[in-house]
């Protein structure tokens, strides 16, 4: 009893008698629409940072960042500015976000063996991703897409790396829509904020454990870009 008078008193309150008298006439056949308040407008974005550390707080606590609306901690960028290689990959992975670094568990395992395979580690890398954490179901928007490259331009010209690496098909589309007919091993040169860097392409290792038959391409890729760190 007690609980269905609780639901017929929050009918009556949701339809606007929420008081027994009242002193104020009611218009009752007033637009419910009309009569709710605005929607609240997104945050507005704030200036883009001038440091790396900056950035990288910006992009952690920034409440205009699409990763706001997404659950999870964010998973910030690794490394230190001027690197000789930036490796930038599309998001975190399901079992990134539980490790809360990148590349982690099976595809980390690979990661670090390609690395190794071309005498480099984390430790002597820049790694960050277009997307700080993953949206539900991995999906992202066009508009999300945009701002997160744009992003990157500005996260490129302050860790200011020797060389890139970008990994995995979206990441690649976002910034080097047209490819090369030679091949993804192909040297491209990357428009910045205030420059140029020579870029790579490869395969992200997740796709590369469900295809092995891609790997030789990839180890092309490395091999091109042991070329390109050693000029």
């Amino acid at each position: 009893m007690a609980a269905a008078a609780s639901a017929y008193l929050a009918w009556w309150d949701m339809a606007g008698v929420d008081c027994a008298t009242g002193e104020q006439p009611v218009n009752w056949l007033r637009s419910a629409v009309a009569s709710a308040p605005p929607p609240a407008l997104p945050p507005a974005p704030s200036a883009k940072p001038a440091t790396l550390d900056a950035f990288k707080a910006w992009l952690a606590d920034d409440p205009a960042q699409p990763e706001r609306r997404w659950p999870g901690a964010p998973i910030l960028p690794q490394g230190e500015a001027k690197s000789r290689l930036m490796v930038i990959t599309d998001m975190p992975d399901p079992a990134d976000m539980e490790a809360g670094s990148l590349l982690a568990d099976r595809a980390g395992r690979l990661f670090d063996a390609m690395l190794s395979a071309i005498g480099l580690s984390r430790g002597n890398i820049y790694m960050a991703s277009l997307f700080s954490s993953r949206p539900p179901g991995g999906m992202v928007e066009a508009a999300d897409l945009n701002t997160a490259a744009d992003r990157m331009r500005t996260h490129i010209s302050l860790a200011m790396p020797d060389r890139l690496l970008i990994m995995g098909d979206r990441t690649i589309r976002a910034f080097l829509p047209v490819q090369d007919s030679a091949g993804m091993d192909s040297l491209h040169f990357f428009n910045y904020d205030g420059g140029i860097v020579p870029a790579l392409a490869t395969f992200h290792p997740r796709l590369l454990l469900g295809q092995p038959a891609a790997k030789a391409e990839s180890w092309r890729t490395l091999q091109r870009l042991v070329e390109e760190m050693h000029k």
